[in-house]
C-alpha cells in the first residue's frame, strides 16, 4: 500500500463522478456509494464510540468490527467481490450471546441514553441500521454477499445490548420507555 495514498486532492470526482475498487466510475449518488458512504460513517462512529472509557474486552471487540467494517466497504467498493465471511458473522453472533446473557430481559422499550458511551452505541446502531438498508438498496439492482447483509443486520443488534452494557459499566440504567406517562393539557 506504500504511496496508494499519497495524493488525496485527485480532482477526479469533480464532474460527480468516483472510481470504484476495481477501476470503474460511478455517480456519486449511486446506490453502491451510497451504501459505501453509510458503512464508512458507521465506522467513524464506531471511532468515536471507542474515545470513550469502556471495558477493555468490548473495546477490543469494536476495534475488530471496525477492520470487519473496512473489509465491509473493500467488498462494496468492488462489484462481485467478497471479504465479508460467516465467520465474522458468528463471531458478532458469539459476542451478542456472551453480552446480552449478562443482561436482565427487558420488559419495556428503552431509549437510547444514559451514559454518553451507551447513547453513541445506540447512534451507531441507528446509523448501521441505515447502512443495512442502502445495502439492501444495492442488491435490488445488483449481487450483494450474503454475508454482508447479515452482518450488519447482526452488528446493529450487538449495539443494541453494548448500549446497555456501557450502561451497567457506568453503573447506570437502562432509560426506559415511560408509555403510560400522563398527558399533558
Amino acid at each position: 500500500m506504500g504511496n496508494r495514498l499519497s495524493k488525496i486532492a485527485t480532482r477526479t470526482g469533480d464532474r460527480g463522478e468516483t472510481g470504484l475498487g476495481d477501476g470503474s466510475r460511478v455517480a456519486k449518488d449511486s446506490a453502491r456509494i451510497q451504501a459505501l458512504g453509510d458503512i464508512d460513517e458507521l465506522n467513524s462512529c464506531l471511532g468515536v464510540l471507542l474515545a470513550e472509557k469502556m471495558p477493555a474486552p468490548l473495546s477490543k471487540a469494536l476495534l475488530q468490527v471496525q477492520h470487519d467494517l473496512f473489509d465491509l466497504g473493500g467488498e462494496t467498493c468492488i462489484p462481485g467481490h467478497r471479504m465479508i465471511a460467516e465467520t465474522q458473522v458468528l463471531r458478532l453472533d458469539a459476542l451478542l450471546a456472551a453480552y446480552n446473557r449478562k443482561l436482565t430481559p427487558l420488559k419495556e422499550f428503552i431509549l437510547p441514553g444514559g451514559t454518553r458511551a451507551a447513547a453513541l452505541a445506540h447512534l451507531s446502531r441507528t446509523v448501521c441500521r441505515r447502512a443495512e438498508r442502502s445495502l439492501v438498496a444495492l442488491g435490488r439492482a445488483e449481487p450483494v454477499g450474503e454475508f454482508a447483509r447479515q452482518y450488519l443486520n447482526r452488528l446493529s443488534d450487538l449495539l443494541f445490548v453494548l448500549g446497555r452494557t456501557l450502561n451497567r459499566a457506568g453503573k447506570r440504567g437502562d432509560v426506559l420507555w415511560r408509555h403510560e406517562r400522563t398527558k399533558r393539557k
